[in-house]
């Protein structure tokens, strides 16, 4: 093992025998023998050209996942996406069409009434917007499980939208530091698909558990079932000590975050003792579990569900970009208090933010984010926020950013488990916006230029930008990337990041794998470890 690059015995007679091989090809043309200096000189440049060719094999991972165990300091985030990835997207058929509710799609026509009139009327079912423009000018609201919205295609079935959330339904609030701004700034959407999560507590936890753990005692198991999906819920305390363990005891400034931290983590139970009063479920806790933040059961269901929105365009109109916290709303969507939904196939122009997210295992796939504004002039960006993935466990895969946003991924106040893999853009930033936000992935994707990787955002006081086991996995990028320092505590992960800085494998300090023109196996983390665990599920 030289450093992370594994390097076989078979690999080395390889490069003996080549050597050789070129030697006397070399003397017998030249007649003449190499030098020493010269001879040295081939072999550096023949392992540069194998080191190339070598695969970059963290020690956090492997070569398959036999290294990792769920205590490590790599987490678990298999279980992002839909129905933890355990069953595919569905494919939708249409039962009806906005065109049978009165839309005309003619660009011209205000199809609001229609389309909300579409989806009052089918519950449970989904309802095809065929090709054209339809003019929509107030919110479309989903909150039935099972009603979706289908287009023909992106850029065949497009959604237009002339005015801002903020003219529909003003909505002012204050940044953090007490600014005039609307809400809708960074929040909200004109397709809102909203839901909520029980809070009964269905029992209390009676003993601490370490991360990693497959197991919890509990005050009452009367109420519980196996099979159930269970919500594990924390609270911080006056002494922010949930924040202090979640930033790995080094959170930066936190005088403004009070004891608003929480914790939230979804499982099912797969066994029940009831003599011991103890649950054991199908993954491991992410986090410790201390009686200090008062650990509760509650049902992970929503009242809202497997809803779908694919194979649609949204159109805003292309005013310039006026700049951070100027926003008006002209924002396509929200996900909130919800699970198991989805959003696929997706265009969204000209926005000033695409998708707000605020739930459990949402998956977003195939989103495209494209930009005519004439962008604000200090920053050069077209919007506000790109994605936000504000809850736990979503994915978010195979998008593309054509444009700049002032945050293109934000993950935020209890962001935990969420996954950003398989992407691309012009000069991407994964914006983490303080509130100890951990355990998230950024796996597979081409930053672009790679300027702005950390630009982050969030008000002072509220922590560092990013909390600990945040993990960054095949990021590419022509501008060579180092540590942020200060950005988040040393317990993160970088491995297979573009850069020229050397590799720090601290197994309790700092993790960077640089990538040194190599290539990194598994390239994508998140699917290596789906594919581990569905192996190994009996």
């Amino acid at each position: 093992m030289i450093g992370s690059l594994y390097v076989s015995q078979r690999f080395w007679q390889q490069l003996l025998r080549s050597y050789h091989l070129f030697r006397i090809r070399f003397a017998m043309s030249h007649a003449a023998n190499i030098s020493a200096a010269t001879a040295l000189c081939l072999m550096a440049v023949l392992v540069n050209a194998a080191s190339a060719a070598e695969p970059l094999i963290s020690e956090l991972w492997g070569r398959a996942g036999e290294k990792w165990t769920a205590e490590s300091r790599l987490p678990d985030f298999s279980w992002a996406g839909y129905h933890q990835g355990k069953k595919p997207l569905p494919a939708l058929n249409p039962d009806c069409s906005v065109k049978d509710f009165g839309a005309a799609g003619d660009g011209k026509t205000d199809d609001t009434k229609a389309f909300q009139k579409a989806i009052a009327q089918s519950a449970g079912k989904t309802i095809l917007v065929p090709p054209g423009t339809y003019v929509i000018t107030d919110f479309l609201t989903f909150d039935t499980t099972g009603t979706s919205l289908k287009g023909a295609g992106s850029r065949q079935s497009v959604l237009k939208f002339p005015k801002p959330l903020n003219e529909v339904k003003p909505n002012w609030g204050a940044t953090t530091g007490g600014a005039r701004t609307s809400n809708y700034s960074w929040s909200g959407g004109f397709i809102t698909i909203s839901g909520s999560t029980p809070d009964k507590t269905l029992a209390s936890v009676t003993a601490d558990a370490k991360r990693g753990a497959l197991s919890l005692s509990v005050s009452d198991v009367s109420g519980l079932q196996v099979g159930d999906e269970f919500r594990l819920q924390m609270a911080d305390t006056k002494q922010q000590t949930l924040a202090r363990y979640l930033y790995a005891d080094d959170p930066g400034p936190i005088e403004k975050l009070g004891s608003r931290t929480r914790v939230s983590f979804i499982a099912r139970i797969v066994n029940i003792d009831e003599a011991a009063r103890r649950i054991d479920f199908d993954r491991p806790l992410r986090t410790d579990v201390r009686r200090e933040w008062k650990p509760r059961i509650s049902s992970a269901a929503s009242t809202v569900e497997e809803v779908g929105i694919e194979d649609l365009g949204f159109e805003f109109p292309e005013e310039p970009y006026k700049g951070h916290f100027t926003e008006l709303g002209y924002n396509a969507m929200a996900f909130s208090g919800v699970r198991n939904c989805w959003a696929r196939n997706l265009w969204i122009h000209n926005s000033d933010s695409g998708i707000f997210v605020r739930g459990a295992n949402v998956t977003l796939s195939g989103i495209e984010f494209d930009s005519e504004r004439a962008p604000e002039r200090s920053r050069k960006v077209t919007g506000h926020h790109g994605i936000t993935l504000s809850g736990q466990d979503n994915l978010l895969t195979g998008f593309e950013f054509r444009t700049h946003f002032m945050h293109d991924i934000t993950v935020t106040h209890g962001s935990a488990g969420n996954v950003a893999a398989d992407g691309s853009g012009v000069d991407l930033c994964f914006d983490h916006h303080r509130y100890a936000n951990h355990a998230n992935l950024s796996t597979d994707i081409d930053l672009g230029e790679g300027t702005r990787m950390f630009q982050s955002g969030g008000g002072s006081a509220l922590g560092r930008h990013s909390g600990a086991w945040e993990t960054f996995w095949n990021i590419r990028s022509r501008q060579p990337q180092t540590w942020p320092k200060g950005w988040g505590p040393d317990l993160m992960n970088m491995v297979g990041v573009s850069s020229s800085a050397a590799a720090i494998t601290d197994v309790k300090g700092r993790w960077f794998e640089p990538l040194k023109n190599r290539q990194l196996k598994p390239a994508n983390l998140y699917q290596a470890q789906l594919t581990k665990r569905k192996e190994s599920t009996p």
